[in-house]
């Protein structure tokens, strides 16, 4: 069965930046060590929702989640502040998953001013991990097993707030962890899990880490960030990947997510869509418009 190109879709996950106006210091003289990309001196401009229409003009989305773009750090809540008044004047983003620092003094504070804004659904904060599976350590200070992480983490479900997580797959066994000891907050894990390492031993490594944190109920995947550091996306590279993915959570708990500006560094907006329809194109026409459609309505409140 050949994708079909008119089928609506929601992007469940991508940003905004205004490099004249806001504080993003990762874009405006620090520096990101060991990128997952490499080179990200592409994405020092401003990207804003002109910039998004562009990019999608051949096929755009109805709706889409704006994840938080590390604004700078002592005010998250000024970026989503510009974010409302960015929904208000272009019509994006659709919802919002905003920053809150969990293991901060203030954590309680700042999670109860973001869940006041109409925008939000969730929180993401990224927390300590390793940057290589050799790496992977227990019980690390501001990692999902530190206590007062955790602390703050427990806060959401007091607000109705679910949880973006950016975690590499050999960190998953403490994401699974923290499902199950929380199964009222919704956890999504961001960017596939991060299976950077294509060889079969890694993607082994993957899919377990994937099959253990799809055990628990609470637990859903963003299908993004497939991108390979030197090489172009390819649906060769990365339509294998996305059907095992699916496989692991089912069709009811996976969307289609763009990482746009970002993965514009390994693909155009029209190749990432193009790879995501091929790949569920054998599926009955109900689950391709979950996957593409009614599970990021549901996840993330979009009505």
């Amino acid at each position: 069965m050949d994708p079909t190109p008119g089928e609506a879709f929601i992007d469940a996950h991508q940003h905004f930046w205004d490099l004249e106006a806001n504080p993003y210091p990762w874009l405006q003289g620090e520096t990101v060590p060991a990128f997952r990309y490499g080179d990200y001196s592409a994405l020092k401009r401003s990207y804003l929702p002109a910039d998004y229409a562009r990019d999608t003009r051949a096929d755009a989305p109805v709706a889409t989640v704006h994840v938080e773009a590390e604004w700078d750090r002592r005010d998250p809540l000024a970026e989503t502040r510009w974010l409302t008044e960015l929904a208000r004047s272009h019509g994006r983003p659709s919802v919002v998953v905003a920053h809150a620092a969990l293991d901060r003094s203030d954590a309680a504070e700042v999670l109860a001013a973001q869940a006041a804004f109409a925008l939000v659904r969730g929180i993401r904060h990224k927390p300590a991990t390793a940057a290589a599976r050799a790496d992977a350590r227990r019980g690390v200070a501001g990692s999902m097993d530190d206590a007062r992480w955790r602390e703050g983490y427990a806060l959401l479900e007091r607000h109705g707030l679910s949880f973006d997580l950016q975690a590499p797959w050999w960190n998953l066994d403490q994401a699974a962890e923290l499902a199950r000891d929380f199964p009222r907050t919704t956890l999504i894990l961001n960017h596939t899990g991060l299976p950077s390492d294509r060889s079969d031993e890694g993607l082994r490594g993957w899919r377990a880490a994937l099959e253990a944190l799809a055990a628990q109920p609470n637990a859903f995947l963003k299908i993004s960030g497939l991108g390979l550091a030197g090489r172009p996306w390819t649906q060769a590279d990365n339509v294998p990947v996305i059907r095992d993915a699916i496989a692991i959570f089912g069709a009811t708990r996976c969307m289609f997510a763009s990482n746009f500006p970002v993965d514009s560094l390994v693909a155009d907006y029209a190749t990432l869509l193009a790879g995501f329809r091929a790949a569920i194109a054998p599926r009955p026409a109900h689950e391709r418009r979950a996957l593409l459609h009614d599970n990021a309505v549901r996840i993330y409140r979009i009505g």
